[in-house]
Parts: C-alpha cells; structure tokens; sequence
C-alpha cells in the first residue's frame, strides 16, 4: 500500500510528478507544477523535441531539474481550473508508470482541498500491481509506488491531512475489491470469500469500529428457505454462502442504508453453459459483492455517522447433476416463486434473496442499493467504462449521481419502462428469470424491483462492463479488476 504524505518544503523523492497541458498554440506545450516554482522554458523545448503532447493518459520522463527524473503527466487542453476527475486521472497515469520506484512527489495544480485530495487519491488508487499467484517470475515483476508526496502550500492546514488521510483509506479498500475481483475461483470461493473479508473486517476496526459479522452456511440458507442462492450453488462442489457486514456508529440518530451485492464467485452460465472465449473473465462475477463489503468497511474506518447493513449472497454458477435446470421453480426467501428458464440469469435470484432479507431489519431502512454485475445488455447499451443506476425514486438516484460525479466514476441513469414487465410472466410461478431480450438491462432491473417495497428508495447498479478492464490500463485504472462503485457508495453515505 503506498504511503500518502503531504508538504511544501525542499523535494526530497527521486521523482517528481507534474502536469503536461496543450495550449491554443499549434502543437505548443505547457507545464503546469501547481504551487512549485520552476523554470520551464528550457524543460518545454526539449519536450517538444521528444514529441509531448500533453494529451491525457500521456507520461513522459525525462531526467534533470530538482529531482532524478522529471515526470510529466498529460492534463489534456490548458484550463484555468482542472477538474479534480483530470487530476485524479493524471496522478493515477503518473504512479502507475512509477511502479518500481520508492517515492515520488506530486506537485499538479491543485487549488484546493478537494484538488489535494483528488491527487493524492489518484495516485495511490494508480499505484496498484497483482502479483500474489505470480511464483518464479514474481521478482521480474515490480511493485506500486512505495510512497507518494502531495505537494502544495496547503500542506499545513489540518483539512490537508485529513484529506490525505481519507485517500489512503479510498485507495486501501478499491485495492481490496481489485484483490478480490482479480483472485481466481480457485482460491475464491463462497466461502473463502468470506474469510478474506473477515480477516479485512479485523483491519478496518472490527467490533471497537462498530463492525459486525455474520455468515449463514448452505444449511442454514436451505433451512431459511433461500431458494435463490440455494437454487444457483446447488451446481458446485464449493458451497454457497450469506455475508452480512452491519456498520453502527456511535452516534445515536442516523440514516441507515443496506447495501446488497451479487457475489458469483465463478459463473459458467450453469446448465446455459458459456461459450468459451472469455469465460475467464467470469471470476469478476463478484464484483458486486466486493465493493458493498469493501464501501461498508471503508465507511467505518472513516467514522462516517451513518448505519449499514450490507449483504453479500456468494454462490458459484456451475453445471452438474445437481444443478439448477431450465424451467425449475424456485422459492425466494419471503415466498415469491421464480421459474427458472436461463440458470445463466442467477444473479439476480441470489439478489432477490438478499434483498428481501435485507428489508427484514428491526431498524428502519431509509435506502436499499444493489450492486451487480448484471448484464451484457448494460455492456451494449452503455459501454465498459459507464455503468448503470435505474430506481423506484428519483431524488435517491440523484443523490448517488451526484456524488458519483465527485467521485469520477461514470454511472447513467437508466429507465424501468413498465410495459417490460409483462415479459417476466410466468404461467406456472410467479414471475420467470428471464423476460424480452430487448432492453435485457431493464428486464433485470425490472425483476429485482418486484423484490422492493415500493416505499423504500432503492437503487439498482449495474456495473457489468466497467467492473473489469480488458482493455489498456487507463488513469488510476488498472488491467482487470477496477474497484467500480466503491467509492460512490462512500461519498453517497459522505454526503448523507
């Protein structure tokens, strides 16, 4: 974990971190160091020779100035006031090229607080590598960016600390659900799912933070009759399992959410068998289950006054002769019947479990918020670097737009047109899994809905493309596992 630091003094760390912009001159150039002095000109023209442009996600190092090695981090088009998501994305470019390195310093212009905090959070968010199963080459390969130095003359106010503080908490836990995401099933499983979180649970405060832990086994979960976790792990050797986090703070009068996360540790599609290619980037199924437990976490570390009962049902999607098979009916938790017509549907039968234990609480819940990895139709309709948001309540879903926009992480609100629901139909149960192909991201959006009480403000998240990255590296986003929405979650309960 990179350690985050901030001052104004003498620049100490071999490498130093400032922002690269074009300007309205033809292929003109300019350096932009923030609240460091520095003389530029020479160092322009030599930039220009290396063909720099500025663009964003563009790093070039050179050696001289101050430190060892002047490292320049595009900003895009010159501005007089650069977004905090720019410089998020700028640090997070720069420490990511610095892998290998023992420290940096940061000096892009930041005008205030919140610029600091977007920085430091940036690059400590870029700083990330995986390299846990890697054996004889793992010495080949080099670890993130030791530490980072946020320099600006703002370091000696305490709101400075605190923000970078704050940072090191954000960076620590989107580094946790990028472990998570980018273990593979053989060494995550239902249960060991589980166990990892606990033993973060342990980090983050445990019980003197306000953190509690409890776990239903698959025994406990068929007794209780969850049907739809039941009904989609009953295909694999590894059991399903039921993680719920609770977060009290210590005051007494505070909001109160529940946060309900798809956990499919593997999804093979079930008896719907996947096609092959790419069936390897299925161990990112979790994704959901990952930021919720992570967020809660997070959100106890920071102290936030605000409760959460956070869900995670963890079940592997396998095909056996045990499994689920097309046109099965199932029992949700609270009575509802689903015909089962595509066992590759499945994660929204473990949510509609989770979400109606999750609306049991003797506590009054005052928004309930799903994160998933839903659909491929969320990948058509929106790409892989935008996900979702579609609700019950507009203002809800404001609040978490606008607290996603501080954050950077790109959601869209999508609509639950009603006409679709019909499609879910069943003439033997309740509802059916699956309804029209057409608008599939609404349908199953639509599907969840009928599990919500129609007063309770709900949100549901479909992360499917932007979960996991394969494509380049971008920003503070690395190769696979991204971390997607858990930070939002945290700025919604912020802002709350």
């Amino acid at each position: 974990m990179t350690t985050l630091k901030v001052s104004d003094g003498l620049v100490k760390d071999d490498h130093l971190v400032v922002g690269l912009v074009s300007t309205n001159t033809k292929g003109g150039i300019a350096i932009e160091a923030g609240d460091l002095a520095m003389d530029t000109k020479a160092l322009v023209a030599s930039l220009i020779e290396m063909g720099a442009t500025g663009k964003v996600d563009e790093v070039t190092k050179m050696p001289g100035g101050p430190t060892r090695i002047l490292v320049f981090t595009g900003l895009g088009a010159k501005s007089n006031a650069y977004s905090h998501e720019s410089l998020r994305r700028a640090a997070g470019a720069a420490s990511r090229s610095l892998a290998g390195n023992i420290g940096a310093t940061f000096a892009l212009p930041t005008r205030d607080i919140a610029g600091v905090s977007a920085v430091a959070e940036g690059a400590a968010i870029g700083a990330y590598v995986f390299n846990e199963f890697r054996g004889s080459t793992k010495n080949d390969h080099k670890v993130a960016l030791k530490s980072a130095n946020i320099y600006t003359n703002l370091s000696g106010k305490a709101e400075a600390k605190d923000a970078i503080k704050r940072a090191g908490i954000i960076a620590k836990y989107t580094h946790l659900v990028r472990d998570l995401v980018n273990t593979p099933p053989s060494h995550l499983t239902p249960d060991s799912f589980t166990k990892k979180l606990t033993a973060s649970f342990k980090s983050a405060g445990g019980l003197k933070a306000g953190l509690k832990v409890t776990i239903w086994d698959e025994k406990q979960l068929k007794s209780q009759g969850f049907g739809g976790i039941i009904g989609v792990g009953q295909g694999s050797a590894n059991p399903p399992r039921l993680m719920h986090i609770s977060y009290t703070p210590k005051a007494k009068k505070t909001k109160r959410y529940a946060f309900v996360g798809k956990g499919i540790t593997f999804d093979t599609g079930g008896l719907n068998l996947k096609a092959g290619l790419g069936m390897e980037a299925m161990k990112s199924d979790m994704s959901g289950a990952a930021a919720v437990c992570a967020a809660t976490l997070a959100i106890a570390e920071l102290g936030l006054p605000v409760a959460i009962e956070c869900w995670a049902p963890l079940a592997e999607n396998m095909p056996s002769d045990t499994a689920t098979r097309p046109s099965d009916i199932i029992t949700i938790f609270g009575g509802k019947t689903v015909e089962v017509l595509n066992p590759d549907a499945e994660g929204r039968l473990v949510l509609a479990d989770a979400l109606v234990k999750a609306q049991e609480s003797k506590n009054k819940i005052d928004g309930i918020i799903d994160v998933a990895t839903l659909t491929g139709a969320q990948v058509i309709a929106l790409g892989t670097r935008t996900s979702a948001v579609m609700t019950n309540n507009q203002s809800f879903s404001d609040s978490f737009i606008a607290a996603s926009k501080e954050t950077g992480e790109q959601f869209w609100p999508m609509p639950l047109p009603i006409e679709l629901r019909a499609s879910l139909d069943s003439p033997v149960a309740d509802l059916a899994n699956i309804g029209d192909k057409n608008g599939g991201m609404l349908v199953a959006g639509l599907f969840l809905k009928d599990f919500v009480s129609d007063d309770l403000p709900w949100l549901h998240l479909d992360i499917a493309g932007p979960a996991y990255n394969e494509g380049k590296a971008h920003g503070y986003t690395p190769v696979g596992g991204t971390g997607v929405s858990m930070r939002s979650l945290v700025r919604l309960v912020e802002q709350a």
